[in-house]
């Protein structure tokens, strides 16, 4: 696989930039924002330039996400005209998207934001037990990548508006009506039916096999009674883990870094408020909503007139359930902890000083400071082994493309055996016995990778005892394996599934039984309807199954509307067979009417198709663009 990404170049640096969109929302999507210096404009969206300085660093960052992708391709690929070319469209794109949402008055409210970055899976990793999130390691998070959580979240604010200018156009198609009725109408459209089951459970002790017709059902399916092929391996793996126990860190670059990195480091200020609410959802009504404004307005006067009442002001009237009780406390907290509004006047207070009446989403507020927790800056040596930590991760990050390379080549190019790379990367060669193609529910990384038990149990493996190729196995883990002994599949003896072949012939046998008897009732109740003893009757559909089996549904909605009521027999086998009586089609009116809102394919999809690169088109012309001979 290597040897065809190094032979065809051209190739794989197109591919790989069609078909790796760079939209990441937390990781680079600040990238080409940072370093803003001023140079040469390299193109003019809606009047707005592009600066040489900016397509660089974009570029740049591009090509740091490809490396953490896939650290075992050569970055050198994408250091070509056509790369760089691509880069420079996709600014030109995004520009374009974020004047049209600019023109339309599109935008992210504080909630949307807050719920965009709860389902953030990085973010969500630095949650506490309780919910809450950790300030701390969210600013290291984003200043690791050059980003303050206010920039951050500025751009996933722009991300949001530029998804509704999308949006907005690719889910406008629609269906006919005539067409979603029909399909609709298939789904919700009930039958009322009589349901008689013949279990094969019932069957089980009515049959009993001999040792001749175990011997015959294990001859007639050999296939159903091997073992697996088996694999005994040794492996090794290279990851940021293995990297950082080589690395050691002078104590100069150490301290440097804590001296560049002190405001990061250092705790944040944190505030105590009470506040009073009075709720108003920005749903109500705006004559509901002024009578709150107007309520807080009064409490506000009466927190002028007598500032020392104000915890019983709040205790008497504050609408928030949580603080009400201790005065409208909020204990203390950071930035990032509630919404833009509220904090930005509980950070801009005094201590002692009360705001004037604030609005947010929940309604309005009237904010009182009561005190300051000021930020504690640890000192070197208290901060010294975290730090030798961070640096060593950091440096090791740095490091891993250039092994991961090294560790490519030798595991190749050395193909009979792991110790040359374990030595020279100072790795351990580990062992693991009986693999198999499929993970075992209790194996652990690497060897739950699909890819790289694949490439155990290649045929070039196998055979000639050779090394796989590096397989990425993870984010910055790359391992590579050695088969040391294999032991193919093969048919068990009879004496070992003796067990296993009995329970799957009663199985057999018994769902035969059952057939054979619900069959014959059939033929027989369709003769003669009066002799059937039937249950009650239920009410099915393709939405309500009422929990019976979809081959049963199926066959009840497909008897033929017109010969009712219908006799329908369903082999539902191994576990029996049933008898459906069909007594009539039940419509369910206006399920169509009711869902012709379902939702409509992602717009993603759209944007990548003809209709869409036309729309990316039309954008074009309504906002000017013009595109500078590049210096590439």
């Amino acid at each position: 696989m290597f040897d065809f990404v190094r032979r065809h170049t051209r190739i794989m640096q197109f591919l790989l930039f069609l078909l790796i969109f760079p939209s990441f929302v937390l990781f680079g999507i600040d990238g080409y924002n940072r370093f803003r210096e001023k140079g040469e404009a390299v193109a003019y969206v809606n009047g707005q330039e592009i600066t040489q300085s900016e397509w660089d660093n974009a570029h740049r960052a591009q090509v740091e996400r490809m490396r953490a992708s896939m650290p075992n391709v050569d970055v050198k690929v994408f250091d070509s005209p056509q790369a760089k070319y691509s880069t420079l469209e996709r600014l030109v794109r995004d520009r374009l998207l974020q004047a049209a949402a600019s023109q339309l008055r599109l935008g992210a409210s504080d909630q949307r934001l807050a719920t965009e970055l709860q389902q953030n899976p990085s973010i969500a990793a630095l949650r506490r037990a309780d919910g809450t999130l950790d300030m701390e390691r969210y600013r290291q998070l984003l200043g690791s990548q050059g980003m303050t959580p206010e920039s951050f979240e500025n751009q996933v604010r722009v991300d949001l508006a530029s998804r509704q200018v999308m949006a907005g156009v690719g889910v406008t198609s629609f269906a006919p009506a005539a067409l979603a009725d029909v399909t609709l109408n298939a789904f919700y459209e009930q039958r009322q039916v009589q349901i008689v089951r013949f279990a094969a459970a019932d069957f089980v002790t009515k049959v009993s096999p001999s040792d001749e017709d175990l011997q015959a059902y294990y001859k007639a399916h050999a296939d159903r009674f091997q073992s697996t092929e088996r694999a005994d391996v040794e492996y090794v793996l290279l990851d940021l883990a293995a990297l950082q126990k080589g690395i050691a860190v002078p104590e100069a670059e150490l301290k440097t870094y804590y001296e560049q990195n002190q405001s990061r480091l250092a705790a944040l200020e944190e505030r105590r408020v009470s506040h009073i609410l009075i709720g108003a959802d920005k749903s109500m009504p705006s004559a509901e909503r002024d009578k709150a404004r107007a309520k807080a307005q009064e409490l506000l006067a009466l927190v002028q007139q007598s500032p020392d009442k104000f915890a019983d002001l709040a205790r008497k009237n504050s609408q928030d359930p949580g603080s009400a009780a201790k005065g409208g406390d909020l204990d203390f907290f950071a930035r990032g902890a509630m919404v833009k509004a509220f904090e930005d006047v509980a950070f801009s207070l005094k201590k002692g000083e009360t705001s004037g009446v604030v609005e947010t989403e929940f309604g309005f507020h009237i904010i009182r400071l009561t005190d300051i927790k000021q930020p504690k800056v640890k000192s070197f040596e208290e901060q010294r082994p975290s730090l030798e930590a961070e640096v060593r991760r950091q440096l090791a990050q740095r490091k891993f493309a250039e092994v991961a390379e090294q560790f490519t080549n030798m595991v190749y190019e050395q193909s009979d055996s792991l110790k040359p790379v374990a030595e020279r990367l100072k790795l351990d060669v580990l062992t693991a016995k009986n693999l198999s193609r499929e993970p075992a529910e209790t194996a652990t990384a690497p060897l739950n990778n699909p890819k790289l038990l694949a490439a155990v149990f290649s045929a070039d493996s196998i055979e000639k005892k050779r090394n796989t190729e590096a397989v990425e196995v993870g984010a910055n883990q790359l391992a590579a394996a050695r088969v040391i002994q294999y032991s193919p599949a093969r048919t068990l003896p009879l004496d070992e599934v003796k067990a296993r072949v009995r329970q799957q012939w009663v199985a057999e046998q018994s769902a035969a039984r059952a057939r054979q008897e619900g069959i014959a009732k059939l033929a027989e109740w369709k003769a003669n309807a009066d002799t059937a003893k039937l249950p009650a009757a239920l009410v099915i559909s393709r939405e309500q199954t009422q929990q019976q089996p979809s081959a049963l549904v199926e066959a009840a909605l497909r008897a033929d509307a017109q010969k009712l009521p219908a006799w329908v027999g369903v082999d539902l086998g191994t576990s029996g067979y049933a008898v459906v009586k069909v007594e009539k089609i039940m419509s369910r009116e206006g399920a169509a009417a009711q869902n012709r809102d379902r939702e409509r394919a992602q717009y993603a999809q759209w944007w990548a198709s003809a209709e869409g690169l036309a729309y990316y088109g039309l954008l074009k012309e309504k906002f000017k663009v013009e595109i500078k001979t590049p210096r590439l």
